[in-house]
């Protein structure tokens, strides 16, 4: 389920505070108040990100926390906890939360860090090379946060190179994949090669075998 959080917490107030926040934000949620049933629910269901108390009625969120790494990775895991030295923070950072936060906290500032774990879980539908950026879903490319005005072909050969970017890629292979043409002798690349380089990108000429993108 897209955008789902587990919350294990039992403190009722705390807990009820994090719930209104998270439903004003519509993210789905579940919330537990002991260990066995947050470990019992996350074998069948595994969320986006889990928020962990610490100290707990039936263990230690530390221990929580070191199972879901070990058994779901993909799990971001926010502790939350009034344990809030440097020593506690280092200690749950190292055993793998992907971030901390210490009791008394905003809710605003949890439901931003909440956003933001699930953002970086989102599939990027942007590539990067070097200052070069192709974004799959405008179906644009900018070099350093510049738009490039490319026609269809220039837009279809760059992320060609952009996709393959750093590898030796053969004339014959970008003229197939490009034009189409399976072989014979043409500018065309050759002329497309040197509107992109007037754009500054920086193609390299691998003589006797064709191209690669510089990153």
């Amino acid at each position: 389920m897209k955008n789902k959080v587990y919350i294990l917490e039992d403190d009722a107030s705390i807990c009820g505070l994090i719930r209104v926040a998270l439903e004003m934000n519509g993210i789905s949620f579940e919330s537990f108040s002991t260990c066995a049933e947050f470990m019992e629910a996350i074998a069948v269901e595994q969320p986006d990100v889990a928020l962990l108390d610490v100290m707990l009625p039936d263990g230690n969120g530390f221990e929580v926390l070191k199972s879901v790494k070990a058994e779901y990775p993909a799990v971001s895991c926010i502790m939350l906890s009034a344990l809030g030295k440097e020593e506690d923070k280092v200690n749950g950072l190292n055993l793998g939360a992907d971030d901390y936060v210490s009791k008394p906290f905003s809710v605003l500032e949890l439901t931003a860090r909440i956003n933001a774990a699930l953002r970086r879980k989102q599939p990027s539908s942007v590539l990067m090379a070097g200052d070069l950026a192709l974004n799959y879903d405008s179906m644009t490319i900018s070099r350093g946060g510049e738009q490039l005005d490319l026609n269809r072909k220039e837009y279809e050969l760059l992320k060609y190179f952009i996709e393959n970017a750093g590898k030796v890629l053969k004339r014959e292979t970008l003229l197939n994949e490009i034009w189409g043409y399976e072989s014979g002798e043409t500018r065309t690349l050759d002329n497309h090669v040197a509107r992109l380089r007037k754009m500054g990108i920086s193609i390299e000429t691998v003589f006797g075998v064709g191209y690669k993108l510089n990153i």
